[in-house]
């Protein structure tokens, strides 16, 4: 499935991507270039970044970036700054591997980290995009969320409480940066076939015939559906949106 951009609505935007190198966070990358933007591929792994980039062209350049670091994390913008001369929009896709676990055999480690990369990570990376992208002007920060910030499934503690504090964290930047013309939303996929899929299934055949039926529309999502909600939110055509959780999730948290 293929969502073609219509227009080029992001055009001389530039966008920061915290967990750009593969999955959703490289369909997003893909989909603000061929709306537009130029876009900074940011990610821990500073190879797949790095080849995303190069597969872009000229309006992409990538950087390492630990999201939970916050020295790493300013660097990030810098580039942006450095590269671009502005920021105008920052997703926040960056997720740790989930833990498979109830509160009472989760492992301490893997609740830190499950939170430090999804929450932690969004509050540092927007803690130094935030005053770039009001500098000039004003933007946009979207922040991955999960329909399982919305309602509790189970075994996944951690994701859960990460993702729904995601959601909120937005809520509570949107109220702060409004003046500063900086809206803030969240985007909350159901499931989506990425790699992470793989690690419970043998394919995304395998994936879909497990996962598509608690969604409405039957099936699971593919990245570039995910990341074409995510192009609207960062675009002026969603400019009386903000303080939203924007559920992409095939009609997953209504049932």
């Amino acid at each position: 499935m293929t969502n073609n951009p219509a227009t080029n609505r992001l055009k001389d935007k530039v966008v920061l991507i915290a967990g750009a190198a593969s999955g959703i966070g490289a369909a997003i990358a893909q989909r603000c270039v061929a709306e537009g933007a130029s876009v900074v591929c940011a990610d821990h792994d500073a190879g797949a970044a790095r080849a995303l980039a190069d597969g872009l062209g000229a309006a992409a350049v990538a950087c390492r970036c630990d999201v939970t670091d916050a020295l790493s994390a300013s660097s990030a913008v810098d580039i942006a700054k450095e590269r671009f001369g502005r920021l105008d929009g920052l997703v926040h896709n960056a997720a740790a591997p989930s833990t498979n676990a109830t509160v009472v055999d989760l492992d301490e480690s893997a609740w830190r980290r499950e939170l430090d990369v999804s929450l932690t990570g969004a509050f540092l990376m927007s803690k130094f995009a935030v005053p770039l992208i009001a500098a000039g002007g004003g933007g946009s920060v979207v922040f991955i969320g999960s329909q399982f910030g919305r309602v509790a499934t189970t075994r996944a503690v951690a994701y859960c409480a990460a993702k729904a504090g995601l959601i909120h964290l937005a809520k509570a930047m949107a109220v702060d940066h409004a003046p500063d013309k900086v809206r803030v939303n969240s985007l909350s996929p159901g499931a989506v076939a990425t790699t992470r899929l793989l690690r419970r299934f043998p394919d995304f055949d395998a994936a879909n015939a497990g996962l598509g039926p608690a969604h409405l529309l039957g099936r699971i999502a593919e990245p570039d559906e995910i990341a074409a909600a995510a192009a609207f939110l960062l675009s002026s055509d969603a400019s009386f949106v903000t303080g939203s959780d924007m559920l992409v999730d095939g009609g997953y948290a209504t049932r």
